[in-house]
């Protein structure tokens, strides 16, 4: 017997390290040591440049979007949607993300379907200014359903100690500005599917009033980058916190950077509501607390910024053409254990 005949083509993995290899080049920083194929993948961290650095780091995967995916045959996005989820988490800490590894686990390698998937992941990367510095590639013979595979990333970043943002330096009467994302993300999609192909039996293909796209290509969009127009952020004003909402949507993401002794007010109709959500809910007779509890709704990120600087930073966003509303306010809690965030 051998390991070929067991499900395990090594030679096919050696060529597909082969192919994305020029895609991975792409991504380097001037920090990376090594190539691709090693053991481990090397980065000199320029401590020069910093007094007190301190290292962020978070892991995340792509989720049920992946089903997706398979259903339509198109892989080339949700490498993207994985440096996102994994980058977004890292710069809300203030951090620039300097590098990343991925997780590819299927139970037969496709090098087609492998290489459209790093290069999602490469241009994600390049979205974010990291390098994609090493990853593993996991051929796992009867483990996963034939055409399924899953995927994980691995981020690190670097920040000032003095500069990180952790919410604590937000104060009542800050201003929260939202940042509208560019659909789903990555989140809620076992909702989703169950609402679109399970109980509306709509095929991939399907074409809903109010969205331009096709029910599977709107569910495809790749979630948004947010990092370059942060870092941007970061140096001409001051940010008090920042939230990136994925699973739990605003109501249970905006808290975790909001102190003691402060609450979030959101106003809604405050932003655009893009029409998949309409869609869904409609489709799905899905609450509102649910809708909010479980999708973005149409906002991405929010921050939390003095009022004084509220118009001046949505005005930068708008230069990265970045679409930012003021969706609320900080106000001071009235009594212990009242709701850390309330919608009017």
């Amino acid at each position: 017997m051998t390991y070929r005949g067991a499900g395990v083509d090594i030679d096919a993995g050696n060529k597909f390290v082969d192919l994305i290899r020029p895609l991975v080049r792409k991504t380097f920083r001037p920090e990376v040591v090594t190539d691709i194929g090693g053991f481990g993948g090397l980065f000199a961290l320029q401590a020069k440049k910093y007094r007190n650095p301190i290292l962020v780091s978070s892991t995340d995967g792509v989720g049920t979007k992946l089903k997706v995916a398979f259903m339509t045959g198109k892989h080339d996005t949700v490498g993207i949607d994985l440096v996102a989820m994994c980058v977004n988490d890292v710069v809300v800490q203030g951090a620039e993300p300097l590098f990343l590894l991925d997780y590819l686990a299927t139970g037969k390698l496709s090098l087609e379907v492998s290489t459209e998937i790093i290069k999602g992941i490469a241009r994600g990367c390049l979205q974010a200014g990291c390098a994609l510095i090493g990853g593993e590639t996991a051929e796992m013979p009867s483990f996963y359903p034939e055409g399924e595979y899953d995927l994980a990333g691995f981020a690190v970043g670097v920040v000032e100690r003095g500069k990180i943002i952790d919410g604590s330096a937000i104060r009542p009467g800050d201003r929260l500005v939202g940042i509208a994302s560019s659909g789903l993300h990555s989140n809620g999609y076992s909702l989703a599917r169950k609402v679109v192909f399970e109980r509306m039996k709509w095929k991939p293909n399907k074409r809903v009033g109010g969205i331009s796209r096709t029910i599977g290509e709107e569910l495809l969009v790749p979630t948004k980058i947010y990092v370059k127009p942060l870092l941007d952020l970061l140096r001409h004003f001051r940010i008090h916190g920042m939230a990136h909402i994925t699973g739990g949507g605003i109501t249970d993401n905006l808290p975790r950077v909001i102190p003691p002794g402060c609450k979030a007010v959101i106003r809604l109709g405050s932003w655009p509501v893009p029409p998949i959500f309409r869609v869904l809910q409609d489709a799905g007779q899905v609450a509102d607390q649910e809708m909010l509890r479980t999708f973005n709704n149409g906002i991405g990120m929010i921050l939390a910024v003095a009022a004084k600087e509220a118009d001046g930073v949505i005005a930068r966003l708008k230069r990265w053409k970045e679409k930012a509303y003021s969706i609320g306010e900080i106000v001071e809690k009235l009594y212990p254990g009242e709701n850390p965030i309330s919608y009017l």
